[in-house]
């Protein structure tokens, strides 16, 4: 069986059938990076499930300067989940920082299955929660760790970093300059 299906059935125990079903209505693809699967201002329809490589979540200011939300790496569903549901236009760009795998899916499809299938329901269930814990670990470390310790937290959770995501989109997502950044990493080296 794919390992996709052990992947998803790990999640919300779901048939081969249900797999099956979704796989029906999902296309692989491969991407360049800088790939942009969202756009700002897009009403976005698709949902996304990462397979390989890195996809960044960032919002621009008026002023022209990025801030990264997120980082998205392998086995992680990827959406614009606010303007999904609500059907309005994304406030964040999802951007590929590598070459990536992945498979699309449309949305509004997935959402009719899940009222005929209930472990299908379920998983999706099971996903916002992931997606919702997540938020609330990312919204909990900028408000009580310092910016050494936001640092050290992403490169816990993400072990490969430095040779993966460049150093100023590091910046940008724990909310320093790179210069900042720098001077973080050498008072970590010295240690």
């Amino acid at each position: 069986m794919h390992p996709n299906f052990h992947f998803l059935n790990k999640l919300g125990n779901i048939s081969e059938e249900t797999f099956l079903e979704i796989a029906n209505i999902t296309e692989f693809k491969r991407l360049k990076a800088g790939t942009q699967l969202i756009k700002h201002g897009e009403v976005p329809t698709k949902l996304y499930f990462l397979v390989g490589g890195v996809v960044r979540c960032y919002v621009t200011t008026e002023k022209g300067k990025e801030f990264n939300k997120s980082f998205y790496l392998q086995n992680h569903f990827v959406a614009s989940l606010t303007a999904l549901v609500t059907n309005k236009p994304s406030k964040f760009v999802f951007e590929t920082l590598t070459d990536c795998k992945i498979y699309e899916v449309d949305y509004h499809k997935i959402k009719d299955m899940c009222k005929t299938n209930l472990a299908l329901s379920n998983l999706n269930a099971t996903i916002l929660e992931y997606v919702y814990i997540n938020y609330e670990k990312r919204l909990l470390n900028l408000i009580t760790l310092d910016a050494t310790e936001r640092y050290l937290a992403l490169r816990k959770e993400i072990p490969d970093l430095e040779t993966i995501i460049p150093q100023y989109h590091i910046a940008s997502y724990l909310g320093i300059t790179p210069v900042q950044l720098s001077r973080i990493r050498k008072k970590i080296e010295a240690r």
